[in-house]
């Protein structure tokens, strides 16, 4: 069938591929405008478009995907289906209303509607999440549901691991989907009582402070990496920031709840209970490391040294 396909994020070049190899590759494919990036700010295209160059889809680029020259070239392409992930932007009326809209969700809904919900979901400790497909309305991510699946969340996983299986999995239910539309989709609504939302990550949700207790100032750090990182505040001034940690039991000698202590292996954050050895850390202006390695770079001689 002929769709459309809305998407900026690399999870969403991941459901693209998925959906361009199929059936019902996109006639169009709509991202946002190139923007600075980058410590140069230099202009740089999101990660959609450059993927849709590398597959020859045809794309727009509009300031707004609800203006005028937006909605034409969307009607212009006459999609039996407009496909939305991770486009990053509001679809409002009349555009809503214009075409049928089957956004890909990686959460349960109605658990972790919003902006963030596979940091949140990874965050929360949660055993699973998953991907669902609904159809887009006026609501945050409140349409009704046509196909879910779950995905565990393993001990060990990462934003990084965990999204690509997301993606994979929202590319196939996306399939499907297609597949049999309209008649062999059936659409639940979500049950307002069960709806929880994942607020997008700001710079307040990337510090790890000492009242957490280090299994979930752990699953932060798991959250945020490889994309976004988690940090410590030294109490010296200054932030380091952290890319892999692991979640100590309570023992003697640990540092205090918040302080940072350097006199062992690894850097070691104290928290309530607990403590986090931070594993691999970036100092400011310098490269990821080992914390091994950035243990080493501040000890002059021996004792301890608290941040």
């Amino acid at each position: 069938m002929r769709t459309v396909y809305l998407g900026t994020s690399q999870f969403a070049v991941d459901v693209l591929r998925v959906l361009a190899s199929s059936p019902h590759r996109p006639a169009l494919v709509v991202t946002r405008p190139d923007r600075p990036r980058g410590r140069g700010r230099r202009s740089a295209a999101p990660p959609v478009a450059q993927a849709a160059g590398e597959l020859g889809l045809e794309l727009a680029q509009p300031e707004s995907v609800n203006g005028a020259e937006a909605r034409r070239a969307i009607a212009a392409a006459r999609p039996e289906a407009v496909c939305v992930c991770a486009f990053g932007a509001l679809i409002d009326e009349p555009l809503l209303s214009e075409h049928t809209f089957l956004n890909v969700h990686p959460s349960l809904l109605p658990r972790w509607r919003g902006a963030a919900p596979i940091e949140r979901s990874i965050i929360a400790g949660d055993a699973r999440t998953g991907v669902s497909i609904m159809r887009l309305t006026a609501g945050l991510d409140s349409g009704p549901v046509c196909i879910s699946r779950p995905e565990p969340i393993g001990p060990r996983d990462t934003y990084g691991t965990l999204a690509p299986r997301l993606a994979a999995l929202g590319g196939m239910l996306l399939v499907q989907a297609l597949d049999r539309w309209p008649l062999g989709l059936r659409f639940a609504e979500q049950d307002e009582r069960e709806a929880t939302y994942a607020e997008r990550i700001d710079a307040a949700d990337r510090v790890l402070t000492g009242d957490r207790p280090a299994s979930e100032c752990e699953r932060i750090v798991r959250a945020l990496a490889p994309h976004i990182g988690a940090a410590v505040l030294l109490a010296g001034g200054g932030r380091l920031g952290v890319w892999e940690a692991e979640a100590r039991p309570p023992a003697t000698g640990d540092p205090a709840p918040g302080r940072v202590a350097t006199d062992g292996p690894v850097p070691l954050l104290g928290c309530s209970p607990g403590a986090l050895a931070l594993t691999v850390v970036q100092p400011e202006g310098r490269r990821s490391m080992g914390g091994d390695a950035y243990v080493r770079g501040l000890r002059p001689a021996s004792g301890r040294r608290d941040g």
